[in-house]
């Protein structure tokens, strides 16, 4: 059975087999920094050329150009910035990625209207301040959730009235405690939840009479006792449970 890191598994990227006879990199292999099947610029498997890449970082510009969008994508993470800037337009938005993560930030901003989410998501994984801010209304919900991870928290509430649930719970998990009085009252369950979860503990008896168990729970378990105490015989077994633990720990005291 052959594995499928054995060199005679070896195909490039048209699917068709090769051996190194006619490799311009033959000189390479004594050194251990060209091996068919293991690390190989010529290879269909990304992580072989990346291993190319890795241990032959100076002949990475001389594959942006390369016909194969990984070879070029992978070329433009070790090649110098200098010669990844006209990858910026370049037609496959991995390769445009890749240039994003790595560009000075003046570049990246250029690119963070670009028409692939994939593109856009790497600007928001490296642009700051202001340039990060305008991507917060942007279309894709993958994009504004990266966007919430990454504002600071004291402009992050421009966010908690986002469409998308994810992000308002994203907004929940990174506020200030002082600033989750809006999302105690959202309408998604989970938003609640996660902000209850972090809300100064008496402003949880707003939650008593929440439609979701979970909530109550997080009322049960976090609140007061004198609040945690109205929930003793809450139709949910659960919560009426840690809501009795609750009072019989402070009956031991």
């Amino acid at each position: 059975m052959t594995l499928p890191d054995e060199p005679d598994a070896a195909t490039d990227w048209t699917g068709r087999p090769f051996s190194c006879q006619d490799c311009p990199h033959k000189e390479l292999r004594a050194g251990g920094r060209c091996v068919l099947g293991r690390i190989c610029v010529r290879d269909a498997r990304s992580r072989r050329i990346d291993a190319f890449f890795s241990k032959n970082s100076e002949l990475a510009g001389a594959y942006i150009d390369h016909l194969y969008f990984e070879v070029r994508a992978l070329a433009a993470k070790y090649a110098s910035l200098f010669q990844i800037v006209r990858l910026m337009s370049d037609r496959e938005p991995e390769v445009r990625a890749m240039a994003a993560l790595r560009l000075p930030l003046s570049r990246v901003k250029d690119m963070r209207g670009d028409k692939d989410r994939a593109v856009r998501i790497a600007c928001a994984l490296r642009l700051e301040g202001a340039d990060l801010v305008v991507m917060a209304s942007d279309e894709d919900e993958l994009v504004r959730l990266t966007v919430a991870r990454r504002l600071d928290p004291s402009v992050l509430p421009m966010m908690i009235g986002d469409r998308a649930p994810a992000i308002r719970r994203v907004a929940a998990a990174r506020l200030p405690a002082e600033r989750l009085f809006a999302l105690i009252h959202d309408a998604d369950p989970l938003v609640r939840r996660d902000a209850a979860e972090r809300i100064v503990p008496d402003a949880l008896a707003q939650l008593l009479d929440d439609s979701d168990l979970r909530v109550r729970f997080v009322v049960a378990d976090r609140a007061p006792r004198e609040i945690a105490a109205r929930l003793v015989n809450d139709p949910d077994e659960e919560v009426a449970l840690r809501a009795r633990e609750r009072m019989d720990a402070a009956a031991e005291e």
